[in-house]
C-alpha cells in the first residue's frame, strides 16, 4: 500500500529537533561539569582522576548510562525539565592539600564550570540577529539561537539543582565543607539516603520551590 501523510506522521506534537538539541546540550554540559570535578581535583593536589582519563572533553569518559541516556531521554519525551548526571569523578580528599578547603572547592567547581557555560551562551545569544522572543522565522541563525538559549537554560538548571545542599549533590559537599567539623561528620551521614530525600522532595514539590527562584532570576538575568 502506498504511504499517506498520515502513515508517516509519528508521535505528533513531538519535536524530534528540539529534543536532540537538548540532549546535545545535556550531554556537552555535563562533560565540562565533570571534567571541572576532575581538572579541579587534581591542581589542588588529587590526581585520581586525571589518572583514570577524567580530564577530558571526551563525553564517553564521562557518561553513566542511567543519567546521561535513559534519564534524559525519559525526561526528554515527558516533557519534564531536561536533566540528568555523569560517572561521579573519584576524589581522595587524603591527597588534597588542605582536605576540607580543598574538597569544597573541587565540589563547587562543577555548578561553576555550568554558569560559565551559560554565561557564555548568553554573551552568544546578544550577538545574534534574530531576538530570543522572535525565533522561529527563516532566519539562518535561528537554530544557533535555540541552541545558545538551551545552553542557557539547561547549565542554569544544572547549576542551580547542584548546589541544592543535600549529599551526594555538590551543594552538600560544599555545606559539608563550611560547617564546623563535627556537625560535618553527621550531615556527611545523610549521604546514603540523599537521593531518597531528593525524591521525596520531587514528589511532594518542594523541589521546584527550591530551584525555581534562583533559576528564573538567573535566567532573567541572562536572557
Amino acid at each position: 500500500m502506498r504511504p499517506t501523510c498520515r502513515t508517516l506522521r509519528v508521535l505528533p506534537g513531538i519535536d524530534f529537533g528540539q529534543i536532540f538539541i537538548g540532549l546535545l546540550v545535556l550531554l556537552f554540559s555535563l562533560t565540562i561539569h565533570e571534567m571541572s570535578h576532575a581538572w579541579t581535583a587534581d591542581q589542588l593536589g588529587d590526581p585520581t582522576a586525571r589518572l583514570l582519563g577524567r580530564v577530558s572533553i571526551n563525553p564517553v569518559v564521562h557518561v553513566d548510562p542511567i543519567g546521561t541516556v535513559l534519564f534524559p531521554l525519559l525526561a526528554a519525551f515527558s516533557g519534564v525539565p531536561l536533566i540528568g548526571w555523569a560517572k561521579p569523578v573519584p576524589v581522595r580528599v587524603s591527597n588534597l592539600r588542605h582536605h576540607r578547603r580543598d574538597y569544597m572547592l573541587v565540589a563547587a567547581a562543577g555548578p561553576a564550570s555550568n554558569l560559565v557555560l551559560a554565561g557564555l551562551a548568553s554573551m552568544a545569544l546578544r550577538t545574534m540577529p534574530v531576538s530570543p522572543n522572535h525565533i522561529g522565522g527563516l532566519h539562518v541563525s535561528a537554530p544557533l539561537a535555540i541552541l545558545a538559549m538551551r545552553a542557557i537554560e539547561i547549565n542554569v538548571l544544572l547549576a542551580v539543582f547542584n548546589m541544592i545542599p543535600i549529599p551526594p549533590l555538590d551543594g552538600g559537599s560544599v555545606l559539608a565543607g563550611v560547617l564546623p567539623r563535627r556537625f560535618a561528620v553527621l550531615f556527611d551521614a545523610l549521604q546514603p539516603y540523599g537521593f531518597l530525600l531528593i525524591y521525596a522532595l520531587m514528589l511532594t514539590g518542594v523541589l521546584a520551590m527550591l530551584v525555581g527562584p534562583p533559576y528564573y532570576l538567573l535566567l532573567s538575568w541572562l536572557r
